[in-house]
């Protein structure tokens, strides 16, 4: 696309500089203003990967079932849908830097209301302290990912999201070993212990249990506090539409109102079908791993909860790696068909791990993080893509809040977990989110090649 106009703005330091176009997208990338973006990411993936502790210690702790448990999911991405819409009207109001700071100044409300809620010890107050922490990272998601799609040129837009989304298995890896060392204890598993106490005893040993909770929250919040800082004090480009007069002075062009900009989406077959996409794969991520430290502990009784959440830090751990292959091959291939490849062989491995009746089976779903690795980013940019400029902010917004899945597909696991008995066949909940994206994957591998013909 030809961009006749250009504005300059000035980085910090003083000596950058890069040139934004009419369209929002940068002549080149402002890398500590990149970096800044990318740091925000574990820190929003760290969050998730502590509600997988979580989910095994409020289990134990409330006495609850596999469905109830997984509600602290429900509670943590209803956040997102509820909030990703007024995000984007920050957004389109302001600028991408306020949002962020909204994003974590919500962030910072929500770990510090885990202080009060350790102390009430009714599940209920958890739920709305995981929810406020949610209301803060819609604010991140819905700014950060279509940020770094345009903090640069446009036609490495896709590539630079899956760079920064690169950094999100250091946080998840992070926030698993908080929640292993800070929340699970030593010695025998809970509910073996429990179940040697009397009701007294069993009492004030769940407080003691709860009040360990807030101790990796009580580290995040300083971490916060220190990138929030950061943030305020640099100069961000602003990456917005903007038009030019002959003269070189902006236009002030009229945004597009909230009904005519979801109308347009609601039409818009492509955009609609990367929502659907988007909303599968996060519940299929989010339930594989809200329920492996579960398969674990019922696939081996030998072991307690600590031990269970190594198989966590090797999930992310192999998240990570499979991030670096697909980038690479996505170098090399259509990346539309790079992820119809990770899609088959991941309905392989879950449909090993809802059948194989050993411990293998639990290995192959540490295994599948590999293949999870690429769709996120890509999804979220092919959706983008769909869309024209003027209505981006918006539909970034509705792709995160397409992150729902999250709420739903981990509830519906565990419903079928708990009426199968199985927590192991429950997993062939995640093998149809799969086929469904694989799909998906397909049918824009279709289009790229009509679209080259």
């Amino acid at each position: 696309m030809a961009l006749s106009k250009s504005v300059e703005l000035t980085a910090a330091p003083a000596d950058e500089k890069w040139i934004q176009y009419d369209n929002g997208y940068l002549s080149r990338t402002p890398i500590l203003q990149f970096i800044l973006l990318s740091c925000l990411i574990p820190l929003w993936a760290a969050a998730a990967s502590l509600n997988d502790v979580l989910i095994t210690q409020f289990k134990s702790v409330f006495a609850l079932s596999d469905f109830a448990s997984a509600l602290v999911q429900s509670a943590f991405y209803s956040g997102y849908f509820l909030i990703a819409i007024p995000a984007s009207m920050v957004i389109r109001r302001t600028t991408y830097k306020t949002a962020i700071l909204c994003g974590l100044f919500f962030y910072i409300i929500g770990c510090t209301m885990f202080f009060p809620a350790s102390h009430m010890a009714t599940y209920t107050m958890f739920l709305v302290a995981i929810f406020a922490i949610a209301v803060g990272l819609s604010f991140l998601e819905t700014s950060a990912n279509t940020y770094s799609t345009m903090m640069g040129p446009q036609d490495k837009a896709t590539l630079r999201l899956n760079i920064s989304q690169t950094f999100q298995p250091l946080g998840s890896i992070g926030g698993i070993l908080l929640g292993k060392y800070l929340v699970f204890q030593e010695g025998n598993r809970m509910s073996d212990v429990l179940a040697g106490m009397t009701d007294a005893q069993a009492a004030a040993y769940k407080l003691e249990m709860l009040q360990h909770t807030l101790e990796p929250y009580r580290m995040i919040v300083f971490i916060l506090m220190g990138i929030f800082l950061l943030v305020a004090i640099t100069k961000f480009p602003r990456c917005k539409v903007c038009h030019h007069d002959a003269e070189g002075k902006e236009i002030k062009v009229q945004v597009p109102g909230i009904k005519e900009t979801l109308g347009y989406l609601a039409h818009n077959v492509r955009f609609r079908k990367g929502i659907l996409a988007q909303f599968l794969y996060v519940g299929m991520q989010v339930a594989v791993w809200s329920f492996t430290i579960r398969l674990a502990l019922q696939l081996d009784p030998t072991i307690n909860e600590r031990t269970a959440a190594n198989f966590m830090v090797y999930s992310f751990i192999c998240f990570f790696i499979g991030k670096f292959i697909a980038n690479f091959l996505m170098t090399k291939f259509s990346s539309n068909k790079v992820l119809v490849a990770y899609s088959i062989i991941g309905c392989g491995v879950l449909l090993y791990v809802s059948f194989v009746p050993n411990f293998t089976a639990l290995w192959a779903a540490v295994s599948a993080s590999i293949l999870f690795g690429p769709c996120w980013a890509t999804i979220y940019s092919r959706a983008l893509d769909a869309v024209e400029k003027k209505y981006t902010e918006t539909a970034g917004a509705i792709v995160v809040m397409s992150i729902v899945g999250g709420a739903f597909v981990p509830a519906i696991q565990g419903y079928v977990s708990d009426i199968t008995g199985s927590m192991q066949f429950s997993f062939i909940v995640n093998l149809v989110c799969f086929i469904a994206i694989g799909l998906y994957f397909y049918g824009e591998s279709k289009l790229e090649k009509k679209a080259e013909a």
